[in-house]
């Protein structure tokens, strides 16, 4: 699935769903936290609005690519103070999709 299909099941989406869309557009690994929270720092300094989205563990649900379970991966961030580790909402608009897509883990700092 495409960042634009995912939009189009609805313009906001949570951070997490995001995440998970970008990596498969890459063909790369979403399920490093560490990564997670640079995407969300990336976020952040491009200047993007995001709403804490009070994300419920249990029904985040669903495996993804190679067997990995979403709601261990939530559970993970859930145990971080970080800032970056949290959930948000996020509008799904042509530019910050390409916000989104410009973001790269190994360079992100």
């Amino acid at each position: 699935m495409t960042l634009e299909e995912l939009r189009s099941k609805a313009l906001f989406q949570n951070t997490i769903d995001t995440w998970i869309m970008l990596c498969e557009e890459k063909k790369s690994d979403w399920f490093l936290p560490d990564d997670y929270k640079k995407f969300i720092a990336h976020l952040f300094q491009s200047g993007l609005k995001l709403q804490k989205f009070p994300l419920c563990i249990k029904e985040t649900g669903g495996m993804y690519q190679r067997g990995k379970d979403k709601t261990q991966f939530a559970e993970t961030l859930a145990q971080s103070t970080d800032p970056n580790a949290a959930a948000y909402t996020i509008k799904l608009s042509d530019s910050t999709i390409g916000i989104i897509r410009q973001f790269n883990s190994v360079v992100a700092t």
